[in-house]
């Protein structure tokens, strides 16, 4: 099964700095998001099952007092995605043990209303192993960022710390 969505939508009256007075707020501000969402949902085998979704989102601001128009609004990805499938062991001794593994794409989105620093995108990788019998289940899930941004990470704390300790005085 398979659903395809198109969405555009539009928040109006968004609080925005009022001109006359910094320290106040108006609501004259204006927020537009649209896009496509796809979903697929499958059975490949008994037992054996796969859900895959993936999404593409315009979000910005359409109208502000001291924002860029056009702006995009911040942690909201222009891309997203993600895959999970799942088998469960249908007879035997085993029956009713199973597997889970997907994964999440979030991609690049902005911190912030005035775009100045971008986040970057990100890889969440999901794993279980389950057991499931009449009307109780037990499992045991791990969820995995991508090493690349692991790394990333602690190669930049070291090269920071490396440089601040011998930085000359």
């Amino acid at each position: 099964m398979a659903t395809l969505a198109y969405f555009d939508l539009t928040k109006n009256n968004v609080a925005t700095a009022d001109p006359d007075n910094p320290l106040f707020s108006i609501a004259t501000g204006e927020q537009s998001s649209n896009g496509i969402e796809l979903d697929v949902v499958g059975k490949i085998l008994p037992g054996w099952n796969v859900t895959a979704s993936y999404s593409y989102i315009d979000a910005e601001i359409s109208e502000d007092n001291t924002i860029s128009v056009g702006n995009k609004l911040p942690g909201v990805p222009e891309h997203s995605a993600s895959l999970w499938t799942n088998y469960e062991i249908q007879q035997g001794s085993l029956e009713g043990l199973g597997l889970d593994l997907g994964f999440n794409f979030i991609g690049d989105r902005q911190e912030d209303l005035d775009n100045s620093f971008e986040l970057d995108s990100y890889f969440l990788t999901n794993a279980g192993i389950f057991y499931q019998r009449d009307n109780w289940r037990t499992a045991l899930n791990f969820k995995i960022f991508s090493m690349s941004i692991i790394l990333q990470v602690l190669l930049s704390t070291e090269l920071e710390a490396f440089s601040q300790a011998n930085r000359l005085p």
